[in-house]
This record gives C-alpha cells, sequence and structure tokens, in this order.
C-alpha cells in the first residue's frame, strides 16, 4: 500500500512542480535549471506523500498546498537562470508581484482540490479500468469458459457493456420510500 502511495505523490508532484513552474514563468518569473526542479519536486513528493497517508480537510491542504507555492516560489526565484536578455525578475513592478501571488494562489487552490477530490477520482478510475479488464477477459475467453460464464449471468438479454455502464452510474439521493403492508 506504501509504494501505491508513493506512485500516487510522485506523480503528483511532478505535475504540480512543472505547472507551478510555468505559471512562475509566465507571471514574469526567470526559468530554472533542471536541477532546481528535481530538488522542488522531492520535498513535494514527500509532503504529498505524507498527506496521503489519511483523509485530510480542504483547509488542511490548502494551507498546505499555500506553503508549498510559498517555498516553491522562493525556490524557483534562488534558482534562476542568469538572465540572457538583461532584464531581471520582477521588472515588471507592483503588477508583476500581484500576478505572481495570484498565480501561486491558484496553483494552491488547484492542488488542494486535487488532493482532496483525486482519491475518489482515482478509485473510480480503477474501478471502471477493472470492470473493463473483466469485461474483455469475458469476450476473449475459450468456449468452454464462456459457457460457465453465461450460464451464471442472470440475464443474458442485457450486454455486458449495458453492465458496466449501469455499473458506473452512481446513484445518489434519498432512499426511495418504503410502503409499509
Amino acid at each position: 500500500m506504501h509504494a501505491f502511495r508513493l506512485v500516487r505523490a510522485a506523480v503528483f508532484a511532478v505535475v504540480c512542480v512543472t505547472a507551478s513552474l510555468v505559471m512562475h514563468v509566465l507571471a514574469g518569473g526567470s526559468p530554472v535549471g533542471p536541477g532546481v526542479l528535481v530538488w522542488a519536486v522531492l520535498p513535494t513528493a514527500a509532503g504529498a506523500f505524507v498527506l496521503a497517508r489519511r483523509r485530510r480537510g480542504f483547509g488542511m491542504l490548502l494551507g498546505a498546498s499555500f506553503a508549498a507555492q510559498y517555498g516553491m516560489h522562493l525556490w524557483f526565484t534562488s534558482g534562476a537562470l542568469p538572465p540572457s536578455t538583461g532584464h531581471e525578475h520582477g521588472a515588471g513592478g507592483l503588477s508583476t508581484g500581484l500576478f505572481m501571488v495570484l498565480v501561486h494562489a491558484v496553483m494552491a487552490l488547484l492542488s488542494a482540490h486535487w488532493l482532496e477530490r483525486g482519491e475518489r477520482g482515482l478509485t473510480t478510475l480503477l474501478y471502471l479500468l477493472f470492470a473493463s479488464l473483466l469485461t474483455l477477459l469475458r469476450w476473449h475467453a475459450p468456449v468452454a469458459c464462456r459457457l460457465t460464464l453465461l450460464s451464471a449471468a442472470p440475464d443474458d438479454r442485457v450486454s455486458p457493456v449495458a453492465r458496466l455502464l449501469a455499473a458506473a452510474v452512481s446513484r445518489r439521493g434519498p432512499p426511495a420510500p418504503s410502503h409499509a403492508v
């Protein structure tokens, strides 16, 4: 289970840090070398690994994301490549600084949302993948196995695709009214 959490944290960190760097540069920051990018991914992955141990509230995740974005901004600024065109970081003045804060704030919100909702999305995706693989195996099973699988099916008139789609639908709401006899 720890390996799965580590892979999720690593993918999150790579995407989050890369998106933050791209937005940082678009907001007026200088590009950084690949070493700076790698050293930003490692603590971000470690933080995501620790936070993914159990379910966290959005406030906790948002606070951690803001702290991570602040750290990334400082790290990207300190690791900036020397300017080749003669312009300095933040040469746009106050408007660039406000835009930089806005960009990192938006990235923090997106990161916190992904951390909060990503578990449910990943679970749904894996469930659908597993159901699809079972459906494919059923279609390509040898004839002897197919007869066994088909005889166990409750209704042969419903196609496997319809069963898969019906299993993917999430019906939420109040329970149906029960009538006392």
